[in-house]
């Protein structure tokens, strides 16, 4: 379970999650943990009603019929918490990438301690990415490693911020005004997800 975070909203967090989902070769999931502020749905054109069976549903503009979106819950009993905790649990071997709120509260924590790791995305702006940093030390103070960061509406990353986040800048994300239908952007999320498989495992 790979989470999607950074402090910062707008910075690209779910275009990142769905982005890479679709670009993961294989059996993948997408999951919105924002329960304030849900978007993946709206973002990938499904109900925000639960799918049938509970395993999202299928994302209707995915070149590969195996990526899946699951829309926050509006009624989860055990919260957020407890749905990722039974995805961790379940035999279901897809790819699990968690779109998680932005800030630095109780929410955003959540997924960044049942992940088994955390992807930052910031634009290139400073108050971005020092929110991006601030994500990252909340994610080892919880002991989920940060595997990297990736740039948003960016052709180059800045000097020193693989330095400021602990970790490399696995992709910059060119800017497009329809960023998923952009043949840049699918590229770069294409790189990002070939930079995730082949990381080394801690």
């Amino acid at each position: 379970m790979l989470a999607i975070a950074g402090g910062k909203g707008g910075s690209g967090k779910t275009t990142t999650t769905l982005g890479l989902a679709r670009a993961v070769d294989g059996p993948t999931l997408a999951v919105d943990a924002d329960c304030d502020l849900p978007n993946l749905h709206a973002l990938a054109g499904v109900p925000r009603d639960p799918s049938p069976g509970g395993f999202g549903h299928p994302d209707p503009a995915s070149p590969s019929s195996e990526t899946r979106i699951l829309p926050a819950p509006q009624d989860a009993p055990d919260g957020v918490g407890g749905r990722l905790r039974r995805l961790v649990d379940s035999d279901d071997d897809a790819s699990v990438l968690v779109d998680c709120p932005a800030g630095a509260g109780p929410d955003a924590t959540v997924p960044l301690r049942v992940a088994d790791a955390v992807l930052l995305v910031a634009t290139p702006c400073v108050a971005a990415l020092r929110d991006a940093a601030k994500t990252a030390a909340m994610a080892r103070a919880v002991g989920t490693p940060v595997v990297g960061g990736v740039l948003t509406r960016a052709r180059l990353a800045p000097p020193g911020v693989d330095d400021l986040l602990g970790c490399p800048v696995l992709t910059t994300v060119p800017p497009a005004a329809d960023p998923l239908a952009a043949p840049p952007v699918r590229r770069a999320y294409d790189d990002l997800a070939q930079a995730v498989r082949d990381r080394p495992k801690s």
